[in-house]
């Protein structure tokens, strides 16, 4: 029996001074994490210049509907590939829900639902995700890098990417100005 605890559905939540820049004050929300490895989408960082309308004209789709969101930063791996976070009441075949707490599509179909007015009623789009092969996000649990948060939809979807990180640590009652860049060892 292996004393892994997996943190699908829940908010990543990168501790200061963890070491990789690509990960400052970063908010993951965990979609998968097993014994194969993990993946969540980076929801702390918005692509700087590029919004949700620009992303639709590239892919030939007319935004109809949809409004002009901001594109987040979803993580280093894949970052052509686009994602939709989004809440739960709502899926196509190919959406992964995640512990109905919310959903993650990947699709075109996705996109022109949205544009349509028939997609989710709470959505962030995000181009790459974060990815971490078998066992490696249990090793930096273990060491000083995240903290696992409770995966709210007030932080997900009704709180700005610039404010998300500092909101996530307070919704655990915990005020980050107070958190150490270092740990030490007993």
């Amino acid at each position: 029996m292996s004393d892994v605890q997996y943190l699908t559905g829940r908010l990543l939540l990168a501790l200061p001074g963890m070491g990789d820049p690509r990960f400052d004050h970063a908010v993951i929300a965990m979609c998968v994490h097993d014994e194969h490895g993990a993946l969540g989408i980076g929801l702390g960082k918005l692509h700087p210049g590029l919004r949700f309308h620009q992303l639709l004209d590239n892919v030939g789709l007319d935004p109809g509907e949809a409004p002009d969101a901001p594109v987040h930063n979803g993580g280093p791996v894949e970052v052509q590939r686009g994602f939709i976070l989004h809440s739960p009441e709502w899926e196509l075949d190919d959406t992964i829900v995640v512990e109905g707490r919310f959903g993650l599509s990947a699709s075109l179909e996705a996109l022109k639902a949205i544009t349509l007015g028939r997609g989710p009623e709470r959505w962030v789009f995000a181009l790459g995700y974060a990815g971490w092969g078998a066992g490696q996000l249990d090793e930096e649990m273990k060491a000083h890098g995240w903290y696992a948060a409770q995966g709210d939809d007030r932080i997900l979807f009704r709180t700005p990417a610039a404010v998300r990180w500092t909101a996530a640590w307070k919704a655990e009652g915990i005020d980050p100005s107070l958190l150490a860049n270092t740990t030490g060892r007993a």
